[in-house]
């Protein structure tokens, strides 16, 4: 990029080119360890690991057995004629246990499972996210800052520019509208420039936000636009995204869910058993009796529970159904913006920059010699602002659709 910009220097071609000191930050991330901070300070990563700590204790919950239920019941009779019987006491102690359905327990329990598998897989998904987003948001920070660093350089040309103009126009050999054409042309690029250092300055604003404040004001990344993209073929992402997208494996886990519900309800129905043992005791005998509780679902046999169970797993399938669809698109979509911009990128890395950097030259040597006017020099220098402006936002386009693809993969820094 430095040789690129270069070009835009309006300086004889024999001039030595100044060189730039490299920018070394003691701060310096790669975009793995961006993303491995963002994934440790961001507060919804959090709130979405309590979520499967939330669901693990539901499966605590599901496969507890019923507490027994001890009650102890006493007293004191009397006769209403005294003197007939003397007043005895009574004491009752009775302890009742639920005898669990086993085929409701486990369908419960299993259940309980599948949520934490999807809590698990909403967990994935929201890492993939916020991982694919510190992807765009740090090259995006790597554009912003060429394309300032470009604009800083137009900038440097068209005040050299305009001071040379000046110069002709003092001894008299242009013409004074010569000097207000290069007037507004400095004006256009300060704004410009202006511009692409605020830019700049949001998208480093917008990556800080994303690592919830972890990041330093003063951070640098150890990346750049033209960072090699090495991803599987097409025929194996088709076989990869299915299996290994989070929103299609939580989908998966929910339908599985809703599926054991519907055993839940059904094994409801069959007869719930309480065993009884209770001992009375008074002033002459103890009592030692066991006996059960039955529950008949006689006139009610849980019919609105078991269709509700049915509606919602079929409201599951049909989501599973279309997001697997989606996300294949998705997937095919994702995959030609990549190879159009691997095709964008190829084509200016072919050969025409090179042209315009070269027209731009001869433009700038004949406007020296006095046989080209300023119009021509502008010309060129916009076309090759242009082109340039076009590449890198081919490179970033390029790294945008494959974040986009890392993300449906579920491929990221693992904790």
């Amino acid at each position: 990029m430095l040789g690129l910009i270069l070009a835009l220097q309006f300086t004889c071609v024999s001039a030595e080119e100044p060189t730039v000191p490299a920018i070394v930050a003691s701060t310096a991330l790669s975009i793995e360890a961006l993303q491995r901070l963002g994934l440790e300070a961001n507060g919804l990563v959090r709130a979405a690991r309590s979520q499967v700590g939330i669901a693990e204790s539901g499966v605590i919950s599901a496969s507890a057995y019923p507490n027994p239920v001890v009650s102890v019941i006493g007293g004191q009779s009397e006769a209403r004629i005294p003197a007939a019987l003397p007043a005895k006491y009574q004491r009752q102690e009775t302890v009742a246990q639920m005898i669990e359905n086993p085929f409701m327990r486990s369908a419960r329990i299993g259940s309980a499972e599948a949520g934490v598998e999807a809590s698990r897989a909403s967990l994935n998904q929201v890492h993939a996210d916020l991982a694919a987003q510190l992807r765009v948001r740090a090259y995006e920070l790597l554009l912003r800052k060429e394309i300032a660093l470009m604009e800083a350089s137009v900038f440097d040309l068209m005040d050299d520019v305009r001071r040379r103009v000046k110069l002709a126009v003092e001894a008299g050999e242009t013409a004074r509208f010569e000097l207000i054409r290069a007037d507004t042309e400095v004006l256009n690029a300060a704004s410009r420039k202006e511009a692409a250092q605020l830019n700049a300055q949001r998208a480093r604003i917008m990556l800080i936000q994303l690592t919830a404040g972890a990041l330093k004001p003063d951070f640098e990344i150890d990346a750049t636009l033209r960072d090699p993209v090495q991803l599987p073929a097409l025929e194996v992402l088709r076989q990869e995204v299915p299996a290994a997208n989070p929103e299609i494996l939580r989908l998966r886990a929910e339908q599985e869910r809703t599926r054991l519900r519907i055993d839940q309800e059904r094994a409801a129905i069959i007869p719930g058993v309480q065993a009884l043992l209770s001992n009375y005791h008074d002033s002459q005998y103890n009592y030692y009796l066991a006996g059960m509780n039955v529950t008949i679902p006689l006139w009610y046999q849980r019919r609105g529970e078991i269709n509700a169970a049915i509606s919602d797993a079929a409201r599951v399938r049909e989501t599973l159904e279309y997001r697997q669809f989606e996300v294949g698109q998705l997937l095919e979509a994702a995959w030609q913006g990549y190879q159009i911009a691997q095709r964008r990128v190829e084509m200016f890395e072919g050969g025409i920059i090179r042209e315009a950097e070269l027209a731009f030259q001869v433009a700038q040597t004949a406007h020296r010699f006095g046989e080209r006017g300023l119009i021509e020099v502008l010309d060129s220098q916009r076309i090759l602002r242009g082109i340039l402006a076009d590449s890198l936002q081919a490179y970033f386009e390029l790294q945008t659709a494959a974040a986009e693809i890392d993300r449906l993969r579920a491929h990221y820094p693992k904790e």
